[in-house]
């Protein structure tokens, strides 16, 4: 009779909280900020449990799937050959593309695009493109008549917060996985790729690259996004502390820790040097942690 007591009183006690929280989500997540945790056990300035998979996706030429807590990214990229621009005759292009499925949140709504999706494409393309990761020289060809188009598909698979930096994440490991595929000239003079079904056919002239080849990748950036609100800084928010604290500060940092951007999109909270200066702080330590994850990612990769 005692323990069916105390499980009765511990199931009600239960159920006042998960009330409290959901009447009043904001003072139930500053009651924890006062003793510097979190609803869900972490400190302020910890980062979610982190993974990451190479190869995930066998028909791509490189992908990867990244996951910071719940939130998981699919990335995926496919090669195709294209006519250079005349303006850029030496270099190939990146299309880079943000997917968020009905599947991936309550607040998605199917046959609607997501608001969000084509903010974090953009922030993925400005990202990749500024960072001088790639050099798009490097997807070269032929000069002036063909080149590499790289399409970077990234889906979210689960939407919990922190979307930038997880489907970053992804899109990097993917390049960092790609392969990219041996190409040849046919019998009409034209640059196409060697696939499996071609591969025994006699080609007119040797390929222009004998094998598939990495993609050599510059300085690999990291983000991380931190919300602000009063005095408290909490490293890699989950949707609802997103939802309820509404003052976002995303900082990308290169492999040498220099700053590749800044984005505050907007919120209530003023971002003063000194929040920016300890949310960079916060961005080295994460930083450090996802070079060791991808690493091991890429070494587990090659054991294969």
């Amino acid at each position: 009779m005692v323990d069916s007591a105390n499980s009765a009183n511990d199931l009600s006690s239960e159920m006042e909280v998960d009330a409290f929280r959901r009447l009043f989500p904001l003072r139930f997540h500053e009651r924890h900020l006062l003793e510097s945790v979190r609803p869900d056990a972490r400190p302020l300035g910890k980062a979610r449990d982190t993974s990451l998979a190479l190869g995930a996706v066998g028909s791509a030429d490189g992908s990867a799937l990244a996951k910071i807590g719940c939130t998981t990214m699919l990335a995926a990229i496919k090669m195709e050959v294209m006519t250079p621009a005349n303006e850029t005759p030496d270099e190939g292009c990146i299309a880079i593309e943000f997917h968020m499925p009905a599947i991936c949140s309550p607040i998605v709504r199917p046959g609607r695009p997501a608001e969000v999706a084509p903010v974090v494409s953009k922030q993925l393309s400005d990202t990749i493109l500024s960072s001088g990761m790639i050099d798009l020289k490097e997807l070269s060809l032929v000069s002036g008549k063909a080149a590499w188009m790289a399409y970077l598909d990234v889906y979210c698979l689960d939407a919990d917060g922190a979307l930038f930096d997880a489907a970053f994440l992804a899109a990097a490991a993917a390049f960092s996985h790609l392969q990219i595929p041996v190409v040849s000239l046919n019998d009409e003079g034209r640059i196409v790729v060697v696939s499996k079904e071609n591969e025994g056919e006699k080609l007119k002239n040797k390929p222009v690259n004998e094998e598939k080849r990495k993609l050599k990748l510059r300085s690999i950036p990291f983000a991380l996004t931190c919300i602000i609100h009063k005095n408290y800084i909490l490293a890699d928010p989950t949707a609802e502390e997103e939802s309820i604290m509404e003052t976002l500060i995303t900082i990308v940092l290169d492999s040498s820790c220099q700053l590749v951007s800044l984005y505050k999109p907007g919120g209530p909270a003023l971002a003063y040097e000194s929040i920016i200066q300890d949310c960079i702080a916060l961005s080295r330590q994460r930083l450090r942690e996802l070079q060791t994850i991808l690493n091991e990612a890429i070494c587990d990769m090659e054991v294969d």
